[in-house]
């Protein structure tokens, strides 16, 4: 590539222009000879052209870069590297992006803007935190993060160095790196020694920076902090070394210039009470008020000049006041610095009084004396006499030595007057020392209290020193100053050296020595031997040495050097050629500021002040003397004092400037240069002469030139690849090998190997390649831009033609089919006319027709109705008519009937009333006849008349007796049946007492279960009372007639015998009353029997169509251990099914493990395994068992068992009918009265004998069933069963008929009896009716016996018919299987004959079928469970609160466990041996929802809850298990109103889950655990606090287990504080776990491919940080799915411990505003990421978080919106940057503050040269829109989110709907202290 090439028409250049150095130009024609031709535009705006002569192609003015590089970070990664470019560069990024800082390799260079910037702050110290140089924008951050880095990472010294001339902000930069490492390097002591650092800018600032001319806080020393640290990093200590305090500056400051602030921030505090004893008083007491600007001031303040303008070394620079700066608030920040840095109030107060002496100094008058040789001070001079008071010092030693010095001669002392000048300038001396040693013991102070315990590991050193500095006037100190910066340019230029070369070694390429300045001569002019502070030094050492004498000493010795010249006009000063220019010094003055002297007199006075901080300042170097290491000659003679030698102030610095050096050598270095960027401090206002002097004095352009010799531009294989792959061909492509590719690229781009090299990882390129390179790319875009517009034009034109001619066909066809459609459309219209006229016309003669036939029609109906309706109403009239008639004349008819009966009514009984008065006067005649007979035979006759009545009676009954003897015989077959039922109901009452007392027993050990029996018990004891009272009653009726009887047959025999007899009937209805009463009894245990054993069969019968569905319900899913899963038989009581089917649905609360189930075995029976055994077989207890057992064989028919079966019920059918036939022959008359009566017995006998013989028969047959099946276990036992219900029935036979043999015997002797003794008047035996009443009294009992004995009947026959239905089905469904399997049997030989289908479908149906009538039933059977328990649980309730019937003895006898009942109960007892028999679990009783615990127990509750509980044990619990636990050992303390308890309790519970979260802090499960137990602590203690804003949700037993005593709502705002401390550490977790992959996945992570916008790269690119050289932790490509598989498993964590849904939405909402602030903050520190490109990727990216929210349904809570911030600024980078843009913009960026819109227009770079820049004008115009919006200030100044704002912690109420009494203790948790109450 020559340079022809390059200087081509177009090419713009750079020429030298005298007033902004240089002007940009474009060359009019191609470069040929000698001349360049030009234009450019001059300051008007004027257009000019220019022929610009060249010597050589040396000469050709600069290039300018492509604009693509324009406003780079880094300035090595210009194209070109000149002065022009790095001047242009530094313009447009301070003027037209805002940016202060700017990379120039290794240097930061910094121009202060003369404005508070917001890129301070916390959030920007985060935002650099972990990255290198090169990954964000320049930054004084990122420079102390490289150093920070290096320190750690190679764990050596680092040091930072800020140079600038005064104004250029080197302080600020200082201070804000130091600040960086406060805020990184935090100390982890109680000192807090970051604190401590940040607390010494404002006291150095105070005593070392004054306001100069071009700076307002201008540093008047130097300073190097040592930053010390431990082995972790922290901060642990300080170290400050000083240099060359400006001392003049105390006595004398130049125009518009100040003293040091400290001055005027105590004069302005003058007014205050405290500093009263200062006396910076009025004005008008000080002698100098007439000096400064008093006039100015007095009309400032309003005729109050302020007290600064009091003193003489205040008042000199007429610039007492600074713009914007409060002195009186400045004051109290240094104040409080001082305090914080350890000094006290008293030390403070005596350094303002040394202060405000020194002021008070300067007022001191001094006048001349009487001779022109002396001078005077007035003994009535004021300031003299505050000074020595002050001071602590006496007055007049004060004055005596400020005009006397004393001289030794000899032995002889002479003091000597002192002129005014002299005693002006020792006043002004002492004044400076003064000030010197405070100053001096300040920073001592501040490093005692910087100084560390311990010796510190490294160091990091930041050095503020003054930069390179000329004036009109240079003294000593510019000489000292720009002596230092020669000492660090040199060593800047070798470290500089020293990395390029490394860099070039590292990569393994030939490398060349690079020349660079040397500055080494200029150094050794300075400070080798005969140099100028050697000649100074021994001048200084003459008694009568003087400037001139020096000077003249310097043109003789120093004139043969290089870098030394003599002015021509001058013979007082001397010129040095610095690195930087030429400056010339006047030697006026440089001796005495070399001396330094001051008076020893003056000193001595000092030392003998009464103020402790006065004597120490001038006692402490003896006192330091003598810890230090002074080789001591024993031979010589010690010196006096006044003659000992002093240091000169030259010396002191060389020497120090010297160890600095070292220091600095043995560290890595850093560099910030500071630039002013005009004089005027205006900001962001750029001078390019003044900036261009800086540049080239700090030693920027020097590292450019160094770069510039070398490679400066350094690529990555991978990033020129994807930058220049449009210059290559696609089979040069080598992707395994990209070396290779790029190669073959720049092989064909660039031939002259010397302009490039290969490295090793990195391609270099000399200056101006990348730009050459950039336009062969551009070319070729352009080139391929032209190309794919051409034919895009091409295809646009042809479609555009097809599309018109296309038109055209289309609208010729549209407009013809629009004229036949026309034609069409009138002919159809023609047509409808014709049509529509037609139907028309007949339409409207139709309507006529019908409205003619419809008037005719409606005449007639009209008139038809009428006449209907009048003859209606006629007949209507007739037939009322009629009726009334009918009426009427009945009526008349009963009135006349009435009167005619009441008259013959009347006749009769007037009639009968005559006759019986006649009667009655004949009778009367005839009783006095035979008066005296009735009175002897009165007796006999009344006896007679007596039994005359009752022998009529009987008569008159003896008809009636073959009815009642009917009814007799009838009745007593009943009472003979009810005799049998009543036995048999006695004997199951007895049994039933028995199992009910049992029961009883178990009711009071289970707490709740079996009340039915107790209730039955009672319900039959009711009964049989009653009953006893109607017997009673019976009885009592009878025994009254008897007496009665008694009483009418006292005089006879015959009633004696009688009442005999009816005594005896007495008492054999007592005895059959309680025949009667047991037979109840028997005939209700029975029943009872009856229908265990039918709840007993269906539980059988379920657990039998159960075995094959294997379908686990409530009713069969056990969670007892210890069930053995081998077969078992089951011996239990009648209630045992009952007990089992209660305790298999038994709810035993919430376990501790989610996943523990236990697998239980399928319960189910065959219904065939049921043993059917009698009644009467009972065990030693006398109750039923039921046997259930597991046949080793199952039986393959059933068939034989039903048959049996059904002719049994056929045998037990016809003995019922042989017993109705017996029970009404019985029935029938007497044998006296019957005659058949002997046939009919006989018949009987014959029915009995065929009876027997048929049983006889039927039993032998049952012997050949059962011999013929041996084997059948099923048979055998049906076959003992049949005999034992035969047993049973002969046995109850028998008794019947003896019953009905006793009761005709009875009969029978109460019929001879009552004819013995009454004859044929049998009927005076019932006279008074009591047989009747006993009778109907009986019957009415048999009645209601009868009637209860055929429902439970019926009841039992609808089961019977049940169970046979259900045996029937699984007869035919056995029958059906057995097919089935022969039918598989005999095809399993065959294989093509198999059809498993059918048979898997068949088995598949009726497994269906059963499953479906299964889960029916188990359902109404759990319905009916459920409430039995309920029943059970109340009647347990009641029982427990009426005492319960046994007690503890009977409790312990009757079960086999003894003493308090287990927790497991055994079902069965007597099981034979070896059987294992199924553990049933207790049914739990209430609970109240609390644990007790002994108090010594707690903190082992403690222990095993909180300090020693896993989350991986926790998470297989119930989530909340330990607050819940915690919360009912808390209600039990409330309980027992245990208040020292409860306190104990819940502090040692706070103070567990705190010690845990600090010792877990780490754990994200631990956290996240405690976090939502003490939230559900927390929000137990709500629900559970009696407050009704808490209890709209909970139930009524919630209510109830309220606290009662205890208000606990200072607990739980206790609980809420660690709650939100623990959110916090959660977030805090997840932030760090998140914080590594935000940038990458968000920011880098590229997943559309071809978009990536890679731009040449310098020195300090991303891959090529010199400080750190470490990869990505995380691969942009991998981060994304990282980061959403850690929110996943952060999601997870958090649902798996239970937390509440709103924290959860809570947390993710911080999350995403953390990653969002992180982002966007990184975005807005990156520059190479603003372009549209990224834009659409990061858009892109963040559209995956959006559619994780979506997943995870967070996306309606908002969690997204707190993305808006970076999703805006995506968009912001893919919209358009037009003028008619600016609305939309800032309408689309709501969520953005004005800084961070500013700042992404700013950095936003096109991709390529193709696209244009935002243009100045349209950031001003949205900058302009942006400031109308409503936003507070803050806002609007807000540049980078602030990463550690948090959104306020809200914790909703979530009431728990688990019950309290529910919990129960897991075994994973040994908690046995507990116990559940």
């Amino acid at each position: 590539m020559s340079v022809r090439e390059l200087y081509v028409k177009g090419a713009r250049v750079w020429l030298p222009d005298p007033d902004q150095v240089w002007r940009c130009a474009e060359l009019t024609a191609d470069y040929t000879g000698p001349l360049v031709s030009v234009i450019y535009e001059d300051g008007q705006g004027v257009r000019r052209t220019e022929d610009v002569k060249v010597k050589s192609e040396d000469d050709l003015p600069p290039l300018r870069n492509p604009d693509i590089l324009i406003g780079e970070n880094d300035l090595t990664s210009l194209s070109y590297l000149h002065e022009p470019a790095v001047l242009y560069n530094l313009q447009v990024r301070f003027c037209n992006h805002n940016a202060i800082y700017t990379y120039c390799g290794i240097v930061l260079v910094a121009i202060n803007p003369y404005e508070e910037l917001p890129i301070y702050g916390p959030d920007t110290i985060s935002a650099y935190r972990g990255h290198s140089m090169g990954d964000l924008d320049p930054h004084i951050f990122a420079v102390a993060e490289e150093a920070f880095t290096q320190m750690e990472r190679d764990n050596k010294d680092q040091s930072i160095i800020v140079s600038g001339e005064s104004g250029a902000g080197k302080t600020v930069s200082a201070k804000y790196a130091m600040r960086y490492f406060a805020s990184v390097g935090g100390s982890d002591s109680e000192t807090q020694v970051e604190k401590k650092i940040l607390a010494s800018n404002p006291i150095m600032e105070a005593i070392g920076n004054a306001k100069t001319t071009r700076n307002d806080n201008s540093s008047r020393f130097g300073k190097y902090i040592e930053l010390d640290f431990t082995h972790n990093y922290s901060i642990m200590g300080a170290n400050m070394r000083t240099y060359l305090l400006e001392k003049s500056r105390v006595v004398f400051q130049a125009s518009d210039e100040r003293n040091y602030h400290i001055f005027y921030q105590l004069c302005s505090m003058a007014g205050e009470e405290k500093f009263k004893h200062l006396r910076l008083g009025p004005p008008a007491s000080f002698h100098y008020m007439n000096q400064g600007l008093q006039k100015t001031t007095e009309t400032l303040s309003g005729g109050h000049p302020d007290h600064q303008d009091n003193f003489h070394y205040l008042n000199q620079g007429s610039s007492p006041t600074i713009e914007g700066v409060d002195d009186a608030k400045d004051f109290g920040e240094t104040c409080h610095a001082l305090s914080l840095l350890g000094m006290d109030e008293k030390t403070q107060d005596q350094m303002f009084r040394v202060l405000a002496g020194i002021l008070h100094l300067g007022n001191v008058t001094i006048e001349e004396g009487a001779n022109a040789d002396s001078s005077t001070i007035d003994s009535q001079d004021e300031p003299l006499r505050i000074v020595a008071d002050l001071l602590g010092i006496e007055a007049s030693d004060l004055k005596m030595w400020l005009c006397h010095r004393k001289i030794v001669s000899g032995r002889e002392v002479f003091t000597k007057p002192m002129t005014y000048t002299e005693a002006t300038f020792s006043r002004d001396a002492l004044a400076k020392h003064i000030y010197a040693k405070l100053f001096d013991y300040i920073v001592t102070q501040i490093n005692k209290c910087f100084a560390a315990t311990a010796k510190p590991f490294r160091f990091i050193g930041v050095l503020d020193i003054y930069g390179f500095e000329t004036f009109e006037i240079n003294s000593f100190e510019q000489f000292c100053i720009n002596y230092a910066n020669e000492k660090l340019q040199q060593q800047f230029n070798q470290h500089v050296f020293k990395l390029e070369q490394e860099e070039y070694v590292k990569e393994q390429i030939e490398w060349e020595f690079i020349n660079f300045y040397d500055n080494q001569p200029c150094i050794d002019l300075i400070e080798s031997k005969l140099g100028i502070l050697d000649l100074l030094d021994e001048e200084c050492r003459m008694p009568k040495g003087s400037d001139q004498s020096w000077v003249e000493k310097l043109y003789d010795k120093c004139k043969s050097r290089e870098h030394f010249s003599k002015p021509r006009l001058s013979n007082t000063s001397f010129i040095i050629a610095h690195f930087a220019d030429k400056v010339g010094y006047e030697s006026a003055g440089f001796l005495e500021k070399n001396r330094d002297t001051v008076s020893e007199e003056q000193i001595n006075l000092l030392k003998s002040s009464h103020t402790p901080l006065v004597h120490s300042l001038f006692t402490e170097r003896k006192q330091k003397a003598a810890p230090t290491k002074v080789k001591v000659l024993p031979t010589a003679p010690a010196p006096s004092k006044s003659k000992q030698m002093k240091q000169t102030v030259g010396s002191q610095f060389r020497d120090s400037l010297n160890l600095l050096t070292v220091t600095l050598n043995s560290t890595t270095p850093h560099y910030v240069r500071c630039i002013k960027p005009n004089d005027d401090k205006m900001a962001f206002t750029f001078d390019p002469t003044r900036a261009i002097q800086q540049l080239r004095a700090c030693g920027v352009l020097e590292t450019v030139r160094i770069s510039a010799a070398g490679y400066p531009s350094r690529w990555t294989y991978n990033e020129f690849f994807q930058r220049y792959r449009v210059l290559c061909k696609s089979r040069d492509i080598k992707r395994s090998d990209m070396k290779v590719t790029c190669e073959k690229i720049i092989g064909n781009m660039i031939s002259d190997e010397d302009k490039f090299k290969f490295g090793r990882t990195k391609i270099f390129f000399r200056a101006g390649q990348v730009a050459y390179m950039e336009k062969l790319r551009a070319d070729r875009l352009s080139a391929c831009g032209i190309m794919i517009q051409k034919n895009v034009r091409m295809f646009i034109h042809r479609k555009r033609y097809q599309t018109m001619r296309q038109a055209a066909i289309t609208i010729q066809r549209y407009a013809r089919g629009m004229a036949g459609r026309r034609r069409v459309h009138h002919m159809r219209q023609t047509a409808a006319a014709i049509k529509i006229q037609a139907c028309v016309r007949g339409w409207v003669k139709r309507v006529q027709y019908r409205r003619l036939v419809y008037i005719v029609t409606q005449l007639q109906a009209h008139a038809r109705g009428g006449w209907a309706r009048q003859r209606y109403q006629h007949m209507r009239r007739v037939r009322a008519a009629t009726i009334i008639q009918k009426h009427v004349r009945t009526w008349l008819a009963r009135q006349r009937y009435r009167r005619v009966m009441r008259g013959l009514v009347t006749a009769q009984g007037l009639v009968r009333c005559f006759l019986a008065r006649r009667q009655l006067r004949k009778l009367k005649i005839e009783a006095k006849s035979v008066e005296h007979q009735k009175k002897l035979n009165k007796g006999l006759e009344n006896k007679i008349i007596s039994l005359q009545q009752k022998l009529e009676e009987l008569k008159s009954e003896n008809h009636c007796i073959p009815g009642y003897k009917e009814e007799i015989t009838t009745l007593k077959d009943h009472m003979k049946g009810v005799e049998v039922q009543l036995k048999n109901s006695n004997s199951r009452v007895i049994e039933l007492e028995a199992l009910v007392a049992k029961l009883t027993e178990q009711v009071e050990l289970e707490r709740g279960e079996k009340m039915d029996v107790l209730t039955e018990k009672e319900r039959a004891e009711k009964e049989n009372r009653e009953l006893a009272e109607r017997r009673d009653e019976e009885i009592k009726n009878l025994s009254d007639a008897l007496e009665e009887a008694k009483k009418q047959e006292a005089n006879k025999e015959a009633e004696a015998f009688l009442k005999r007899k009816f005594e005896a009937e007495k008492q054999q209805l007592i005895m059959e009353n309680s025949e009667e009463k047991a037979a109840y009894q028997r005939l209700l245990k029975e029943f009872n029997r009856l229908e265990q054993k039918s709840e007993t069969l269906e539980e059988e019968l379920a657990r039998v169509k159960g075995r094959n569905a294997h379908k686990r319900t409530a009713s069969n899913v056990s969670n007892l251990s210890g069930v053995s899963d081998n077969p078992t038989e089951l011996l239990g009581q009648d209630d045992a099914s009952e007990f089992s089917s209660i305790m298999a649905d038994d709810d035993i609360g919430y376990g501790s493990v989610r996943s523990r189930s236990s697998e239980v075995s399928d319960s189910s029976r065959n219904l065939e395994n049921i043993d059917w055994s009698s009644p009467n077989k009972t065990g030693n207890s006398g109750t039923t068992e039921l046997r259930i057992q597991v046949p080793e064989k199952p039986v393959e028919d059933i068939t034989l068992v039903l048959q049996l079966q059904n002719k049994v019920r056929e045998l037990e059918k016809e003995r019922r009918t042989l017993s109705r036939k017996v029970d009404h022959l019985e029935s029938s008359a007497s044998p006296t009265d019957d005659p058949q009566h002997a046939q009919e017995l006989i018949r009987l006998q014959e029915l009995e004998m065929e009876n027997a013989k048929l049983k006889d028969d039927l039993t032998r047959l049952r012997k050949s069933i059962a011999e013929s099946e041996p084997q059948n276990n099923r048979v055998q036992e049906f076959m003992k069963q049949f005999e034992a219900l035969q047993d049973e029935l002969e046995r109850r036979r028998e008794e019947c008929i003896q019953l009905r043999t006793v009761l005709a015997n009875r009969a029978h002797d109460l019929r001879a009896l009552t004819q013995s003794s009454y004859g044929k008047d049998v009927d005076i035996v019932n006279e008074d009716g009591e047989l009747a009443v006993a009778y109907q009294t009986v019957k009415q009992v048999n009645r209601q016996l009868e009637d209860e004995l055929k429902l439970e009947k019926q009841r039992h026959r609808e089961t019977e018919t049940e169970y046979k239905g259900e045996l029937e089905r699984l007869r035919k469904d056995n029958e059906r299987q057995q097919k089935l399997l022969a039918q598989n049997l005999t095809t399993k030989g065959d294989p093509s004959s198999a059809n498993p289908e059918t048979l898997l479908q068949s088995e598949i149906m009726r497994l269906t079928s059963e499953n479906l009538n299964l889960q029916g039933q188990v359902d109404s059977q759990a319905e009916q469970i459920k409430k039995y328990k309920r029943s059970l649980r109340a009647y347990a309730k009641k029982l427990k609160e009426a005492g319960g019937p046994g007690s503890k003895k009977s409790s312990a006898q009757g079960s086999p466990y003894g003493g308090d009942p287990p927790d497991l109960l055994e079902v069965g007892g007597g099981g034979g041996e070896g059987e294992v028999m199924p553990v049933i679990r207790k049914k739990e009783r209430e609970y109240m929802g609390m644990f007790e615990y002994d108090r010594r127990d707690e903190m082992q509750i403690i222990k095993v809850l909180i300090y020693e509980l896993k989350p991986r044990v926790a998470v297989t619990l119930l989530p909340g298990l330990p607050a819940y636990i915690l919360f009912m050992c808390i209600r039990h303390t409330d309980h027992i109103n245990d208040d020292d308890k409860v306190r104990s309790l819940l502090n040692n519970i706070v103070n567990g889950v705190k010690r845990v979260i600090k010792k877990r802090h780490e754990d994200l499960d631990s956290t996240v655990l405690w976090l939502s137990n003490v939230l559900r602590l927390l929000h137990n203690l709500k629900q559970y606090s009696g407050d009704k804003a808490f209890q709209a949700e909970n139930t009524v037993k919630q209510n109830e287990q309220a606290l009662k005593n205890f208000d606990l709502s200072e607990y739980r705002q206790v609980l809420s504080d660690i709650a939100v401390w623990i959110y916090n550490g959660v977030i805090k977790l997840m932030e760090e776990k998140v914080q590594p992959l935000i940038v990458p996945s968000i920011l880098e992570h590229e997943a559309i491919a071809g978009l990536s916008g890679n731009k040449p790269g310098g020195m300090r690119g991303r891959a090529g940080s010199l400080a750190r050289e470490l990869e990505s932790p995380v691969e942009p490509q991998k981060a994304l799915d990282l980061l959403l598989k850690e929110m996943t498993q952060f999601y997870r964590t958090l649902a798996m411990f239970g937390t509440d849904p709103e924290l959860i939405t809570q947390v993710f909402r911080q999350i995403f505003y953390f990653i969002c602030a992180g982002s966007l903050n990184n975005l807005l520190l990156r520059k190479d990421m603003c372009h549209w490109s990224k834009g659409m990727q990061i858009r892109y990216n963040l559209s995956h978080l959006e559619q994780w929210t979506r997943d995870m349904r967070l996306h309606e809570a908002g969690v997204t919106d707190t993305l808006a911030p970076i999703i805006q600024a995506a968009q912001l980078l893919q919209a358009r940057k037009t003028d008619d843009d600016v609305h939309s913009i800032c309408d689309m960026c709501d969520k953005l503050s004005v800084s961070q819109i500013i700042k992404i227009l700013n950095l936003y770079t096109p991709a390529d040269e193709f696209e244009e820049r935002v243009p100045i004008s349209f950031i001003h115009k949205i900058q302009a829109k942006l400031q109308e919006r409503a936003e507070g200030e803050q806002a609007q100044a807000t540049l980078l989110m602030n990463t550690k704002f948090a959104f306020p912690v809200r914790f909703p109420f979530n009431p728990s709907s688990i019950h309290l009494e529910d919990i129960e203790l897991p075994d994973a948790l040994p908690l046995s202290m507990l116990k559940k109450v």
